[in-house]
């Protein structure tokens, strides 16, 4: 296991931070390409909205799971994962752009009764909101500034993580596989961090 993680943290020390934003944009990329050709042809508004809000949470996934990643098998990713999270960010900003636009057709009134009609929307929006913050911050000369309040800020990945994947449930008219495997992730992805939490507190 250790040579293998050693490998990976040579690859992850020198690969740039632009070549991440090269790898996040190849699903963005993709789905351009298949909306140009028209590949996608039922229904291409649900399958762009999806897509953007599926990658943007699976990035969110990674992110959070940089930490665990690191302390049970030895990988560190740590310097990546500001890239990774402000891609998160651009893909859910886009998801909401989607919405907007093409669905609603940048109509807000249609937007806000869309609103009342599908509660789930709300808690979709709120997790955007608490991400503003964190991609507005993510920069060397905030860190410095905030300080300790940095770190207190960033926290709010994980209640804006936990309202994206209940929008993501709760949008589905029968919760899938696929969805119960957002949520294990989740529910390990938490008690790992609750449980790394309590052995630095005894520290």
């Amino acid at each position: 296991m250790k040579p293998l993680a050693d490998a990976l943290n040579t690859l992850s020390r020198r690969l740039p931070e632009w070549g991440v934003w090269v790898l996040g944009l190849v699903p963005l990329v993709w789905l351009a390409g298949q909306v140009v050709s028209g590949s996608v042809l039922v229904d291409p508004v649900k399958t762009i909205e999806h897509d953007l809000g599926k990658t943007g949470l699976w990035l969110l996934f990674i992110c959070l799971a940089i930490p665990p990643l690191r302390a049970l098998t030895g990988v560190n990713l740590v310097r990546h994962r500001r890239a990774v999270g402000l891609l998160a960010f651009l893909y859910i900003a886009l998801h909401l752009l989607a919405w907007i636009w093409l669905d609603m057709g940048l109509l807000i009134g249609q937007a806000l009764a869309d609103l009342v009609r599908r509660p789930y929307l709300f808690m979709g929006i709120a997790a955007f909101l608490m991400l503003v913050p964190l991609a507005v911050t993510s920069n060397a000369a905030s860190i410095r500034r905030m300080g300790r309040n940095w770190r207190r800020l960033h926290l709010l990945i994980w209640p804006a993580t936990i309202l994206a994947v209940l929008h993501y449930l709760w949008q589905m008219k029968i919760i899938r596989t696929e969805g119960w495997i957002w949520a294990g992730i989740l529910v390990g992805l938490l008690i790992w961090r609750l449980s790394h939490a309590k052995i630095r507190a005894r520290r």
